[in-house]
């Protein structure tokens, strides 16, 4: 497991959730990084390697903002991403409850795109 848990980041004002918006109303990456801000002095924090932890993933802008305001402070660090739920959009039935993996999320046309 991780040697420490930090609080790097925060939110500096509330926005809408993208696990219970309506598709097309989920808040982009843009306004995830304008409202979310690192509360840790590079100086102070040396990581070689953080996991940024979240409760549920939907396309992955949260992460996706998350991870590019700690790269942007700590350049030299290996930055991944975990959340607990990943959400399956409208999926008219869900066959299974656990069903853990790996994927990536990227930045493509002002979006984030996750995989799975």
């Amino acid at each position: 497991m991780g040697a420490e848990v930090q609080r790097l980041l925060m939110r500096t004002k509330a926005i809408r959730s993208s696990a219970t918006a309506p598709r097309g109303e989920r808040p982009k990456i843009q306004e995830h990084l304008e409202t979310i801000r690192v509360v840790a002095e590079p100086s102070v924090f040396l990581a070689k390697a953080m996991v940024i932890i979240d409760d549920v993933i939907t396309k992955g802008a949260t992460l996706l903002a998350a991870a590019s305001l700690l790269k942007e402070a700590f350049p030299t660090a290996e930055i991944k991403g975990f959340a607990l739920v990943r959400t399956m959009g409208l999926q008219p039935d869900v066959d299974r409850i656990l069903d853990p993996c790996t994927g990536t999320v990227k930045y493509r046309n002002d979006e984030a795109e996750r995989e799975p």
